[in-house]
């Protein structure tokens, strides 16, 4: 399965969102917690293109983007698939 990451801070809504669904297909994930810490916000912003907002998730080193974008992935059956879970 491929590696995920997701960047958090502790009183974000979305980032919860987004933790909930990993959570519920059982998924792991790296979180980083950028709360008050500049050095890790301008790392996760330079990975994830120049997005400073939370969450940011990478699939595999890849930045897939928001919790939005995590929810979009699942819609169209296509987290599964950038995971490397197999049906």
């Amino acid at each position: 399965m491929a590696e995920v990451e997701i960047y958090t801070t502790s009183t974000c809504p979305f980032c919860h969102r987004a933790k909930r669904l990993l959570d519920k297909k059982g998924v792991a994930y790296k979180e980083i917690d950028v709360t008050g810490n500049d050095g890790l916000r301008q790392d996760m912003a330079k990975r994830a293109g120049g997005r400073h907002t939370v969450p940011q998730i990478f699939i595999g080193g890849t930045a897939i983007g928001g919790c939005d974008d995590l929810y979009e992935l699942e819609a169209d059956d296509a987290l599964d698939q950038m995971l490397g879970r197999t049906a």
